[in-house]
């Protein structure tokens, strides 16, 4: 259990937060382009700090320090799925192409590449499906990973701890919209860098000889990757070479396929011009890098710390935080990661509540909607996908499970076509649409099917049939559109 102090210190920052977000409501509350994307007039630091730590939550700290814990220092080869590949590709020349559009989210974006005929409409209209599913499965992941961090200190089970927090945080993202998020996520991000130094510290200072000789015989600090972990704690950690392979595949074609459809795109398009979009690509995983020393600290507390037995990976963070760390510094760290959380959270609800407003609400059923009508209705959205987040997260007991579905399943179906979009110029509208929406569903059915599946399985069968759908849909309708001019 916490002690005073360190729960003062907790609701103190998480006060100071709620009240930022909420006293940023009333320039949010301006009209659409102010609520959404803050007038398009955020620095790109600014934008890059929310971005870099938007990327680091509680659910994935937890995931990422089982790692650590389980593999050693071979874990920090998931950044390829982040920080390392990303940054060059955004920088180089997605961000400015993202921001030339001047549109509002991503599923509005084809329209620049696709038209405004029957072609580009369904592309927008099966990638809004996609943001919209995606937002929800991010939520649902948020819940599952705050349910069970909180449930350490809290007296009560997983699901009414992740109910309690998701709700008791979302008031200020409803009301203050991207405003509040930028601006909350500065302090956020000053306090996980405060919480990774603290931690950075106390690893550095638990070593003691023994520990040293543990972890080196154990081949705990190389990074040079193995095939197999033998005495790994479950089959899902066992075939390291295997995630290695994907993890690594799967980062390059996230970064040439541009920023995924929830926030990572709605930061560029927020840009004041397409110069600062570049320097947002640049800035990002460099900011997101920063946590990465916190999650290795947590490992090496753990195993220097005899009275730490965790058979869960995942629960080794709120194990160490219970009883690896003083009264206060607990307090702090805990703030840190309320942080991180927040940091995602916010952002998904945000931009997921974007893509309903632009590309269903107003697109189809109020097409003349003031800004302050959209605004209202924004309000709702954020508050629909909270709920449907908690309710689908209340289902769910991995986080493993969750993360990997996200990443790879739902991942793998989208990727083709987020790909063949940019560098393929015969790639049309249809051929988008069907791509997404055979990989889309064929993850749904996975999960529902088959959620065991291992993702060396899942994850290239699902990108090959919507590599299948996409090259079937664009040559038939390339086909078709010849033999109409003939």
């Amino acid at each position: 259990m916490l002690h005073g102090i360190d729960i003062a210190i907790v609701v103190i920052y998480l006060s100071g937060i709620v009240l930022l977000g909420l006293y940023v409501s009333r320039r949010a509350a301006a009209g659409v382009d102010s609520y959404f994307l803050s007038d398009r007039r955020a620095p790109a630091w600014l934008l890059a700090v929310s971005g870099g730590f938007s990327w680091f939550d509680i659910t994935g700290t937890m995931w990422i320090v089982g790692l650590f814990y389980v593999y050693g220092l071979k874990a920090m080869w998931p950044q390829w799925l982040w920080g390392l590949p990303l940054a060059a590709f955004w920088m180089a020349y997605i961000g400015k192409w993202i921001r030339r559009s001047r549109v509002m989210t991503g599923a509005e974006w084809m329209k620049t590449r696709f038209g405004e005929g029957p072609a580009g409409e369904s592309a927008r209209a099966i990638y809004t499906l996609v943001a919209v599913v995606t937002a929800v499965a991010w939520l649902s992941y948020a819940s599952v990973g705050i349910g069970k961090f909180w449930s350490e200190f809290l007296p009560w089970p997983p699901h009414v701890c992740a109910t309690v927090i998701l709700g008791s945080t979302a008031l200020y993202v409803i009301l203050g919209g991207m405003y509040s998020v930028i601006y909350t996520d500065i302090i956020q991000g000053l306090m996980i860098a405060v919480a990774s130094v603290i931690v950075g510290v106390l690893a550095f200072m638990s070593l003691s000889a023994l520990t040293i000789e543990l972890i080196t015989s154990a081949g705990w600090t190389s990074v040079a990757p193995v095939w197999k972990i033998p005495d790994a704690p479950d089959v899902t950690y066992k075939f390291f070479g295997l995630m290695i392979i994907l993890w690594v595949s799967r980062g390059f074609q996230m970064g040439t396929g541009g920023p995924q459809q929830l926030y990572d795109f709605q930061r560029f398009l927020a840009a004041r011009h397409p110069r600062d979009a570049a320097k947002i690509g640049m800035l990002w995983g460099v900011f997101f890098s920063i946590c990465w020393a916190m999650m290795i600290g947590m490992a090496v507390l753990a195993i220097s710390r005899p009275d730490i037995h965790v058979t869960d990976p995942e629960r080794v963070l709120p194990a160490v935080l219970s009883h690896g760390l003083p009264c206060g510094l607990r307090g702090l760290v805990l703030a840190g990661l309320m942080g991180s959380y927040m940091s995602t959270f916010d952002s998904t609800v945000n931009s997921g509540a974007a893509y309903l407003v632009r590309d269903v609400y107003q697109k189809y059923m109020v097409p003349k909607a003031g800004g302050r009508h959209l605004v209202i209705a924004g309000y709702a959205a954020s508050a629909g996908l909270v709920v449907a987040g908690l309710i689908i997260g209340s289902t769910i007991s991995s986080i493993d499970q969750i993360l990997q579905w996200i990443c790879m399943a739902l991942g793998g179906g989208i990727l083709v076509p987020c790909f063949l979009r940019w560098y393929w110029w015969r790639f049309n509208g249809w051929g988008c649409s069907v791509g997404m929406f055979t990989g889309v569903a064929a993850s749904l059915v996975q999960v529902a099917a088959w959620p065991e599946a291992p993702e060396y399985i899942s994850f290239p069968t699902i990108a090959a049939l919507s590599l299948v759908g996409s090259l079937a849909a664009t040559c038939l309708t390339k086909l078709h559109f010849l033999k109409k001019q003939r």
